[in-house]
């Protein structure tokens, strides 16, 4: 059998409802107890399929990482970075899972070294035997002192990112406050985004960058010149137009990402093909017109 002793309730009552949970129908209920005064959990492992009692160690690697990671991140952020705020700290618990996840692949450039899933993975298949009692609270400290020690990289990375996207944030608002009180002085762009980024009026007749830059307001570069740029934003926040046509092979790339955060509702995505198809139409309209 296993016996996992446990220091806090705390801990030992989420595992054992987590392996009652899912331990495979076909086992019986009498496979997993918990002594909850000595905080012990014993899983009967002699009946075990084999497949079964992989699933056992799943699980014991799901608790620490789901479960017991977040304690150790929040202890972390509010012990040696003074979080107190709790939608701050899960903000940055998002952030942290989003990146041991694999979803943000920019930011596990910072961490690609670091191997923490395997380590925790190979540290419980040492010690989970189907014949064993260990203490969890010794097993964290000695067989996963290297991977609690990794965690904090996670938290300084993602603490980062936060500021950053607080950061962008208030930018965002800023310039949406700055739109809001200037007046259009043109009613519709349309934006080419593709090998070059090129900007059209509403008949389709480019305009050209000495347009572009005539129409700029400097007090935008000279407030923000870290995140205008000249070529695009800026224009484009000068002339504040009602309606903005964006044709883009990639939609989720971040300069629209910028532009749709900024403008919002005035922001139309469409297709590359179509902006050569509406030009194209566009001037066969001039033709006729005599």
């Amino acid at each position: 059998m296993i016996e996992i002793h446990f220091q806090r309730r705390e801990d030992a009552m989420p595992f054992y409802q987590l392996v009652k949970k899912n331990l495979l129908t076909s086992q019986p209920d009498n496979h997993i107890l918990l002594e909850e005064e000595q905080c012990i959990v014993t899983i009967l492992t002699e009946a075990l399929t084999e497949k079964a009692f992989y699933g056992i160690k799943k699980l014991f690697y799901e608790f620490i990482l789901y479960t017991k990671c977040d304690d150790w991140f929040r202890s972390i952020l509010t012990e040696r970075f003074l979080y107190s705020d709790e939608e701050e700290i899960q903000q940055i618990l998002d952030i942290i899972h989003s990146i041991l996840e694999g979803e943000r692949s920019e930011l596990a450039e910072f961490v690609k070294d670091y191997e923490e899933k395997n380590l925790l993975k190979k540290a419980i298949h040492q010690v989970m035997k189907r014949n064993i009692s260990f203490s969890f609270d010794s097993f964290v400290k000695f067989r996963l002192r290297e991977f609690c020690a990794r965690l904090e990289r996670y938290v300084e990375l993602s603490i980062d990112e936060y500021k950053m996207e607080q950061e962008y944030q208030m930018f965002i608002q800023t310039l949406r406050e700055f739109i809001s009180t200037r007046s259009s002085l043109l009613a519709c762009l349309h934006i080419l985004i593709d090998e070059d980024i090129m900007f059209f009026d509403a008949q389709f007749s480019e305009l050209k960058k000495m347009q572009l830059t005539k129409m700029i307001d400097r007090k935008l570069l000279f407030n923000h010149p870290v995140y205008v740029d000249s070529t695009t934003i800026a224009p484009l926040l000068s002339i504040a137009p009602e309606n903005i046509y964006l044709y883009c092979k990639e939609p989720d790339q971040p300069l629209i990402r910028t532009i749709r955060n900024i403008f919002e509702e005035r922001v139309l995505i469409n297709s590359i093909s179509a902006f050569h198809e509406r030009r194209y139409d566009r001037s066969e309209i001039d033709k006729r017109i005599p």
